[in-house]
């Protein structure tokens, strides 16, 4: 398994859970407006999430809001965030391809992709199996590259 790097922050995984929830919403609405423009933003915001940090996530910044205004506990447990921005990085890059077909005049096929992109959010968001987390942990070069994209050291 690839290791996590030791800078790793380590996040509270119903804000990512949540951060997915709203990301299907914004995009169903993306769809049923017919706007692409949409689309752009969340590939924008999963990229910068992922470059960057979960912290600045635009999707999960309303999280701990949410989370104080429930009265949420704090989590039982707290996970890495790579795994997470690794999926963000997945998402930030299905999402392009749907903004190429879009320019390319394939909308049918930008909205495909799209839905794909949604329905992996959507499963997050509803039981907590993030495809693109377990991805992470794959033997395979994408992670690896990931973390040296990202300035990373891995655990020793």
């Amino acid at each position: 398994m690839s290791s996590v790097p030791a800078s790793a922050r380590l996040i509270d995984p119903r804000g990512h859970r949540f951060g997915a929830a709203l990301s299907v919403v914004i995009l169903a609405i993306a769809f049923l407006l017919d706007q692409a423009l949409v689309v752009a933003l969340i590939a924008l915001a999963l990229g910068i999430s992922a470059a960057f940090g979960t912290r600045y996530s635009a999707l999960g910044r309303p999280w701990p809001l949410v989370r104080r205004l429930l009265r949420l506990p704090a989590p039982r447990e707290l996970e890495s965030e790579f795994p997470p921005r690794f999926a963000q990085a997945l998402g930030s890059v299905g999402l392009g391809l749907a903004l190429i077909a879009f320019l390319a005049g394939a909308s049918l096929g930008g909205w495909l992709l799209t839905g794909a992109v949604a329905t992996l959010q959507a499963v997050l968001a509803l039981s907590g199996y993030c495809l693109g987390c377990r991805l992470y942990f794959l033997r395979w070069w994408a992670p690896a590259a990931f973390q040296r994209l990202v300035g990373a050291q891995p655990r020793g």
